[in-house]
Parts: structure tokens; C-alpha cells; sequence
């Protein structure tokens, strides 16, 4: 979906596919026709944004492959789905069992990730809507914390020049630019915009920047006003918003039953007591833990905070709540002014299929209709904040 900002800029908003499994091109194609085409037509939408995430293997093969390119884009035209941002966080299997301290393999100091990054913007150039000013990769902050040593920061800072390197040459051979966003997460070695600022103050920031997650921000105990205000600040462009809210408990002894239902064995779901605020050190078991049954086994001070995306239009049973509030002021921050902050806004809920019992969908259906409302809560958010929606040109 398009939406006009004051400024006239055109604001793209889309769901992120990670939250279904596809690890070959086949796959990626059956799920426009199983969930974005049946969720575009819920929605009464004439063009769907997808935040498409694409696993190694598939980014390879499109990247190597002219033909193939062309072939999706086509299939995405002929059910009205557009692409302005690909998640490259994931470098594969993300929806399998287990995937925990997985998903931060391999990290910017392999050679692996620069190539499927590169991969993955030589494929959104031709996904690229022909009026899009740009496309947009979100991809892990470095790297997991540990270790991570003098060594391995100076691979990384040397695979990120690449990185820009890379995403030049493909502008100059295209002229299609693509902007690659650095994602803080708890645990990581970015895990919020202090160490952002601190971390990435070299890079290149006409082609590489933030990836504000607003569940992960939530996590950190930041403030979006003075979070935004510290990236403007170091230079740091935000070049794409994931859309999504944290579980929070305010009174975790009182809440920890219900808390409970969310312990489940496929993703880390860091946890961050608000004793953390300002002063994050993952490392000290006394504000924050790198997993819900670790805290719960414990003793964190004060409200938590767990990083664990939960339906943006549905409350978690009380006493438990959503992030909400951050969210909508971290789009306040960077919406409501005379000018967009960010043009690239993705829904990212990947966690439907390991949501309690009572909140989980039990058929593709349901899915589609739990993303729709997703979808149709953060239109309603944006359109509250002065943004028109807009239809997207009829392509030739």
C-alpha cells in the first residue's frame, strides 16, 4: 500500500514474508497465491506491499538469473504485488524448528553475508516498481555479542566497504539505488541507537543506515523522540521501519503465568527488565537475559520487556500488553512532521505459528485474516498521522 506524505513523498507500507517458510523459488510463488494476493483482496487494495524475504539459496539463484528475476516480477504484477524492500536479515531456514542463535549466522564478518546481501540487491533492482525511489534490505546488527573481538570488528568494518562497494556498482550498472539498514536487536552487538551511533559511525551512510525495529526499540527501554534524535545526530539515515510490538509485562510475578505461554523452543525471545533503560549491558543477568524461561527462572527488576512480536491489532491477555504506545510514538516521530522520516514501513510479525494456543491460527485462512488486520491497524495509523493513501501508477 502507498500513502502521500506532506512532503510528497510516497510512503510504502508492506507485511515481511518471513513469517511463512519457502526456501526455493516454487515456494516463494505459492505464497502469493496462498496469503498476499487473498490478503491484498481482503484489504480491498488495488497494490499490497511486500517486504519479500528470500533465503540464500533462492536470493542466489534470482541474482544469477536474468530470466528468473523477470519471472517473479511478472508473478508479482499479475497478482498486484509490489516490492520496495527485501528482509536479509535471515540467511535461511527461519521458520524451522529451532532456529535461536542460528539466525545470527553467518554474521558481517563472513564472506557469506556480504555476497547474499549483494544478491539480494542485485534481485530488488528488477523488483523495484518503475516510480520507486529506491529499494531497501534490512540485515542483522553485526553480529551476535559474543564473541566479538578487536579482530572481528575490524572484518566487519572491511566487509561493510565492500558492501558499499558492491551496492554502487549496482547503481551505476542500473541506476537503481539500493540502501541497506543495520537492525538493533537485543543481544547483539547493536542492540540500540547508542551503540548504532557508536558502531557504524564510518559507514557510508549515502547506502547504508538504520533499520528501526519499533518491538526491538520497545526492548531497549528507548524513547523514539530522543532514540531518532540520536541517529540524526550521528548521521545515521533510517532506511526502513519494521512495524511491530514487544510483549510487556508490568508486574512479571503477577503475570508469569500467562508469560508462560510464550516460552517456546523456535526463537530467542530476549528479555530486558526496565532497570536497563539507558544503561544496556546484556551481559548482567540482573536486567536482562538472552531468553523468557531465563527470566522467568529469575529475578529482573521492575516491568520487563520481551522480544517477542505480537500481533499489532490484537492485546496479549492481561495483565500482559503490547509496545503499542512506542509504536505509534516512534511513527509520530518520524510521520507527523512537515517531512517523512523513513519511506519504508514493514510489518514484521513473524511469530503467528508460535503464538500461545488460544492466539495461534489454525488454517492459512486465518493467517491471512490475523496479517490483514495487522496491516489494516498500521494503515489506520498512518492515515491518523496526516498521510493520504494513494493508488500505485497501472504498469504498461
Amino acid at each position: 500500500m502507498r500513502f502521500r506524505h506532506q512532503d510528497g513523498q510516497t510512503v510504502h507500507l508492506s507485511y515481511c514474508t518471513n513469517v511463512h517458510p519457502a526456501e526455493d523459488l516454487a515456494g516463494v510463488i505459492a505464497q502469493l497465491d496462498t496469503f498476499a494476493e487473498p490478503i491484498r483482496r481482503r484489504l480491498d487494495a488495488d497494490v499490497l506491499g511486500l517486504g519479500l524475504w528470500l533465503a540464500a539459496p533462492v536470493a542466489a539463484a534470482l541474482a544469477a538469473d536474468p530470466t528468473l528475476r523477470r519471472k517473479l516480477r511478472t508473478e508479482l504484477d499479475a497478482r498486484g504485488l509490489e516490492v520496495v524492500t527485501l528482509n536479509g536479515f535471515p540467511y535461511r531456514s527461519f521458520q524451522a524448528p529451532v532456529v535461536k542463535l542460528g539466525v545470527y549466522h553467518p554474521d558481517w564478518t563472513a564472506p557469506e553475508r556480504l555476497e547474499y546481501t549483494l544478491d539480494l540487491a542485485r534481485v530488488l533492482v528488477d523488483l523495484l516498481p518503475d516510480d520507486a525511489a529506491r529499494g531497501s534490505i534490512s540485515t542483522l546488527p553485526l553480529a551476535w555479542r559474543t564473541p566479538w573481538t578487536p579482530a572481528q570488528a575490524g572484518a566487519a568494518d572491511r566487509t561493510l566497504e565492500q558492501l558499499s562497494a558492491g551496492l554502487a556498482a549496482i547503481a551505476w550498472q542500473t541506476g537503481r539505488a539500493v540502501r541497506v539498514g543495520f537492525e538493533p536487536e537485543p543481544g547483539c552487538v547493536v542492540e540500540s541507537t547508542a551503540q548504532a551511533a557508536a558502531q557504524l559511525a564510518r559507514v557510508d551512510t549515502d547506502r547504508l543506515g538504520v533499520c528501526l525495529d519499533l518491538a526491538h526499540l520497545a526492548c531497549a527501554w528507548e524513547e523514539p523522540a530522543q532514540a531518532l534524535e540520536r541517529l540524526r545526530q550521528a548521521g545515521l539515515p533510517v532506511v526502513k521501519v519494521q512495524v511491530s510490538a514487544a510483549l510487556q509485562a508490568d508486574d512479571p510475578a503477577a503475570a508469569a503465568e500467562q508469560l508462560g505461554g510464550y516460552v517456546e523452543p523456535r526463537f530467542l525471545h530476549q528479555t530486558r527488565g526496565s532497570g536497563c533503560a539507558g544503561a544496556i549491558d546484556p551481559a548482567d543477568p540482573a536486567h536482562a537475559t538472552d531468553d523468557l524461561d531465563e527470566a522467568l527462572a529469575g529475578e529482573l527488576p521492575g516491568a520487563w520487556r520481551v522480544h517477542y512480536h505480537v500481533p499489532l491489532h490484537a492485546d496479549p491477555e492481561p495483565p500482559l500488553r503490547a509496545t503499542t504506545p512506542v509504536l505509534r510514538g516512534a511513527l509520530r516521530e518520524l510521520l507527523g512532521g512537515g517531512s517523512a522520516g523513513c519511506d519504508h514501513f514493514d510489518v514484521e510479525t513473524y511469530t503467528w505459528g508460535v503464538l500461545p494456543a488460544a492466539q495461534r491460527p489454525n488454517s492459512d485462512a486465518e493467517l491471512v485474516g490475523g496479517i490483514a488486520a495487522e496491516l489494516a491497524f498500521a494503515r489506520d495509523e498512518l492515515v491518523d498521522l496526516g498521510l493520504t493513501p494513494v493508488s500505485a501508477p497501472v504498469r504498461a
